[in-house]
């Protein structure tokens, strides 16, 4: 019964259960199986599309669990491949379109990038990249302007009814919908003992604050995370090393702590 799940985690993706550069997960496969062993739920939750999360949740057994996809704007159910054709996307890129000019330059979104480009930007192979590219709720870019300008640009998108997330690597546009959100859907429906979420962005905030514990993963590539609500308490911990090997070695400390 869904009532006996012992523990649920919710996990990042890039800079967090997989490496920034390699995108290798393997060094977290001791903790994984430790998971596994106990009957645990492990939920993705990513800006990758359900294109992509869909074969790395195959690769890493995980097919039993939904997924959170393009930034929790949208939900790749459980026990299923299929990829949602339609969505929000074409309406999405129309109103970036029609942003004022100074502004829209400074934003180079996967939908003005060939597959070779998002290639180039990401480190994915070119047939990864173009999986991609598959969106249907939301569009990550990079940002080429100015601080001032991001405000004007962020501030316009809210005009539209458009929010702006940073991630590890990208700001990424939606309509709506974030992690935590769908977290808690989830949550509710199968109503695990405990929670635990990972991850290292702007953007896994609200999901890290939500769980019961929350891991903030090293990110050698970017700023770190400002001190989170329930840090001095040892709720939300903070590891040492990137990616894989922190997120390895988060998951096995907190399975010590006597509460879980």
């Amino acid at each position: 019964m869904a009532s006996r799940l012992p523990l649920m985690v919710f996990t990042d993706l890039d800079g967090t259960l997989i490496d920034h550069d390699t995108y290798a997960w393997t060094p977290a496969q001791p903790a994984l199986s430790a998971l596994a062993g106990i009957g645990a739920a492990v939920i993705l939750a990513s800006s990758k599309t359900a294109a992509e999360v869909s074969v790395l949740r195959t690769d890493l057994g995980l097919d039993q669990w939904p997924a959170i996809v393009e930034n929790g704007a949208g939900l790749l159910p459980a026990e299923t491949t299929e990829v949602v054709k339609t969505g929000t996307y074409p309406e999405l890129r129309s109103a970036i379109g029609d942003l004022p000019a100074e502004l829209r330059v400074q934003f180079v979104g996967f939908g003005d990038m060939s597959a070779k480009q998002v290639s180039d930007i990401t480190g994915l192979p070119e047939d990864d990249a173009k999986l991609a590219q598959q969106r249907a709720f939301s569009e990550p870019g990079q940002w080429r302007g100015t601080d001032a300008q991001k405000r004007r640009f962020i501030e316009h998108l809210k005009d539209q009814g458009i929010i702006a997330q940073q991630g590890g690597r990208f700001l990424t546009l939606s309509f709506g919908g974030n992690k935590a959100i769908q977290m808690r859907d989830i949550i509710q429906t199968y109503a695990p003992q405990h929670t635990i979420a990972l991850g290292d962005a702007p953007n896994d905030v609200q999901m890290l604050t939500t769980a019961d514990y929350g891991v903030v993963v090293a990110n050698p590539h970017r700023a770190p995370l400002p001190p989170l609500a329930g840090e001095t308490e040892g709720r939300i911990i903070r590891t040492s090393a990137a990616g894989p090997i922190g997120w390895n070695a988060a998951i096995l400390e907190l399975l010590d702590r006597p509460k879980l």
